[in-house]
């Protein structure tokens, strides 16, 4: 009955636009305050500056800094030119460009919303001038921009690890081939939408060109060799890789000599507020944790569904649905922190793998940045083209299935993600 009182608290809170974190908070509080009186408030500003504090958050920072750097720089430009060297003369080429360069991006920044901030801006003028309807250049700045969460360095997947007590670097590994195929799927939808509306061609492949791009782009090529090499190569974790992403991106913008100073503070502005309001819920989801711990509510959930059904395909669909229908209403940081602490006893107990789960959570997650009314990275894409979203969800249906494919895909066949993890961890 507590319980039920808290839950309906907090969803009052939330409906009446009180901010998450604070909601989050206060209903962790009451829990603790009716349960076990005064008395076990008196540690809870000691627990949330703990709980924020873990050393593994500390990436989440640095890899922001990094994409805001690297965006300043005139690294994004130099990516640009080589991606479009690359594959821009296929039908649709540029909106393989910007699925391409989101795929390089989401390597360095971890952020859907950097993402389409950094690549919308440039891409979707372009593409609207080039006869893409601005519903189809968002629906595609969108739904590449998720890549950012599934590809290595993940802010979500961080988040977590946080919360799973489970490696992140083995989450960063797992991450990377649906990374590649869901790129992959997004090319073949940005192709048959191409080919449907006759859209242009950039440039006729040139080597020389490809090979002149490609040497001006090679600093920037360093940096996700930085990150990826030395997690995969066991030399740093994911926490040392981002201090130094953010070392890698000064000197390559210094090498390129266009830091633009304005743009830059701007991008830190921005992403220090991001990256408050994650802390901020981070801290307060210790007290709701604490009081769901002491209360015993996630083993009473394990227990339920495992005395329903203990098949792990099962558990996995209720699960599944359970995390699309969540990323209708939440952002990614906060459905991890409310949700991942409660599932996981069910996880253990159903004896799934928690980097599996975690994975399956940031597709799910990916997805619900795709689906409004919240769909942050929606929002933001269509923000930039102009677009009213509902026209553009239209549009964006067909890249979402893609999204869904491979959730499905990795959902159910553990091995395609895994076997990754399997090589270099197990």
């Amino acid at each position: 009955m507590l319980m039920l009182a808290i839950f309906v608290a907090l969803v009052a809170m939330i409906c009446i636009n009180v901010p998450i974190a604070v909601a989050l908070a206060l209903a962790g509080v009451l829990g603790l305050l009716v349960s076990e009186g005064p008395s076990s408030l008196v540690t809870i500003a000691l627990d949330m500056y703990d709980g924020s504090t873990k050393f593994s958050l500390i990436a989440i920072p640095m890899f922001v800094l990094a994409g805001a750097i690297m965006n300043a720089g005139g690294v994004t430009d130099r990516l640009i030119n080589f991606v479009s060297a690359l594959i821009g003369f296929i039908r649709g080429g540029l909106a393989m460009v910007n699925i391409g360069v989101s795929l390089f991006f989401a390597e360095i920044s971890g952020s859907a919303v950097a993402d389409v901030a950094a690549m919308g801006s440039i891409l979707i003028p372009q593409m609207k001038k080039r006869g893409y309807s601005k519903e189809l250049s968002a629906s595609v700045t969108s739904s590449s921009a998720s890549l950012a969460i599934i590809i290595p360095p993940s802010i979500p997947m961080i988040l977590y690890a946080a919360s799973a007590n489970t490696s992140v670097e083995q989450l960063f590994v797992a991450g990377v081939v649906p990374g590649l195929l869901g790129a992959a799927g997004l090319m073949l939808v940005a192709y048959i939408f191409a080919r449907r509306y006759n859209l242009p061609t950039e440039d006729a492949f040139n080597i020389p060109r490809l090979r002149e791009t490609f040497i001006d782009a090679l600093p920037a090529f360093s940096l996700p060799v930085i990150i990826l090499g030395g997690i995969f190569g066991g030399f740093v974790t994911a926490t040392e890789a981002a201090g130094l992403a953010v070392i890698a991106a000064i000197i390559v913008s210094i090498w390129y000599r266009e830091i633009d100073v304005k743009h830059l503070r701007r991008a830190m502005l921005d992403g220090g507020m991001q990256t408050a309001i994650v802390m901020l819920l981070v801290a307060a989801s210790v007290l709701m944790g604490g009081f769901l711990t002491r209360a015993q509510i996630p083993q009473e959930l394990a227990r339920g569904i495992l005395s329903v059904t203990s098949e792990q395909w099962l558990i996995l669909l209720i699960l599944n649905f359970f995390f699309l229908v969540i990323g209708f209403f939440l952002h990614s940081a906060a459905a991890i922190i409310l949700v991942v602490p409660i599932v996981i006893p069910l996880i253990n107990a159903a004896g799934i793998d928690p980097v599996h789960f975690g994975l399956v959570v940031t597709l799910n997650l990916a997805i619900g940045q795709q689906t409004p009314p919240v769909a942050s990275v929606l929002i933001t894409s269509c923000a930039v083209a102009r677009a009213n979203i509902w026209e553009v969800s239209k549009v964006n249906v067909w890249f979402v299935g893609v999204l869904l494919a491979v959730l499905m895909l990795c959902t159910y066949v553990p091995s395609v993600p895994l076997f990754l993890v399997e090589y270099f961890y197990r």
